[in-house]
């Protein structure tokens, strides 16, 4: 029996709790939100990497693994992510549940006090972060940050967002920009630390054996001397319903590549997470590109040959899906073509009932693999807790089941073709 609560426990901090014995190990996490915002977004990336470190009780790296390994090899990992128009920023930890531990050690309310410490108590000099350490991870950043061009997928989805949201805060990356990253000093990063502490709302979260009242006590006094000052910022969610511009705007960018990226962004005409359509639009997906199944996937790669890859994505936060392909270069105005004509199959509702069941039955089993991995659990509780909702993993399971085809049709209806980007190989 799985049961999940949501508390205040201090102002502007959350706490979600999921009890359950499915595991044997516990997760906890704490993540700091703020407004996705160029200039801050670097900065924010970076802080978890330095409080990482060290502490003041522990104050490198090596006594603060000593002190994991000393609760059964447990772990606290950085974590930076982006959810929507907000960036968390915070760790994930993962420990043994107290049921499997020697002589009734309580793992948790340890486990607690060193993420607290780990946010709380860094480790300092002259009253700031140690140059060291800010210096050591703000290389290790600006290589991350640089290295997105080499995954030529992911990099040709990034340039799509930032071309597709310029001007709105999802246009942002989770990690910044290279030459905020680089202007980076440790008096700047303390004062942004400082920010955080006082202003972030704090999401935490708990899966594991132990009850509410219990966690709810334990990660309080984890918390205690966690400071507070003025108004919290709450990021705030803007959903951009239509396209921005009466024709789709075409970005087309070279470089050394033998394959070429083809790049769709569409509007969801107001279609996401907080809207009756959800369920519609997930199945959408999955019929459209989301699947092995899908009309993308079966027509456009498998039976057109005309691309290595293709499939689709959505930001339910954002109201935005994506479409990446892998195409030749020569492919491109068949591809776009065909990729735009099974999305009016879609629109007409020209598909079977196999397809709609089977995609139905795919996002139905994504949910309920959810249920059964610690690590998307968390992920899909922080996203509830940032969109401010409560709906659990089996209660959007069964509005996935009731989902219709004239309610498919009808959100695929809405898509619009915003941004399209190309990146093909350099010409001679």
């Amino acid at each position: 029996m799985t049961q999940v609560t949501h508390r205040e426990l201090l102002p502007g901090v959350r706490l979600t709790a999921v009890q359950t014995n499915k595991f044997k190990s516990n997760l906890l996490s704490v993540t700091l939100m703020a407004p996705l915002d160029a200039k801050t977004a670097s900065a924010n990336a970076l802080l978890p990497y330095v409080l990482r470190r060290g502490t003041r009780e522990h104050p490198d790296m090596e006594s603060l693994s000593a002190a994991l390994d000393e609760l059964y090899g447990g772990s606290i990992e950085p974590a930076v992510r982006k959810k929507g128009e907000a960036q968390g920023i915070g760790f994930v930890g993962s420990f043994l549940d107290d049921a499997y531990a020697l002589d009734d050690a309580h793992i948790l309310e340890q486990a607690a006090s060193l993420m607290g410490e780990v946010l709380l108590r860094p480790a300092t000099e002259n009253g700031g972060f140690k140059k060291e350490y800010v210096e050591g991870e703000r290389s290790n950043l600006v290589d991350r940050i640089q290295a997105q061009v080499n995954e030529k997928r992911s990099y040709s989805l990034l340039r799509l967002t930032q071309e597709m949201c310029a001007g709105e805060p999802y246009g942002v990356d989770r990690l910044g920009d290279e030459k905020s990253a680089a202007a980076i000093t440790a008096e700047g990063l303390w004062e942004r630390y400082q920010a955080l502490l006082a202003h972030a709302p704090v999401e935490l979260y708990y899966c594991g054996s132990a009850d509410a009242d219990r966690v709810a006590a334990a990660l309080t006094a984890a918390l205690d001397g966690l400071p507070r000052a003025g108004e919290l910022e709450e990021p705030d969610h803007s959903v951009q319903d239509n396209a921005t511009q009466d024709q789709p705007r075409l970005v087309t960018e070279s470089l050394d590549v033998t394959q070429g990226k083809l790049a769709l962004g569409f509007r969801t005409g107001g279609a996401c997470v907080w809207e009756e359509d959800y369920p519609a639009l997930l199945v959408f997906n999955a019929l459209y590109g989301g699947t092995p199944t899908s009309k993308l996937f079966l027509n456009v790669r498998e039976k057109l040959s005309l691309c290595y890859f293709a499939s689709s994505m959505l930001e339910k936060f954002k109201g935005v899906m994506v479409v990446s392909s892998g195409i030749e270069f020569g492919n491109y105005e068949k591809a776009k073509a065909e990729i735009l004509a099974q999305l009016d199959n879609c629109r007409t509702g020209a598909f079977e009932d196999w397809e709609l069941e089977g995609a139905r039955r795919a996002v139905v089993s994504a949910l309920r693999a959810t249920m059964d991995a610690q690590g998307r659990l968390e992920d899909y509780w922080m996203g509830q807790a940032v969109a401010g909702l409560e709906e659990s993993p089996q209660d959007l399971v069964d509005r996935v089941e009731a989902v219709t085809r004239e309610q498919v049709v009808a959100v695929a209806k809405k898509m619009e073709l915003d941004t399209i980007y190309f990146l093909k190989g350099k010409e001679d």
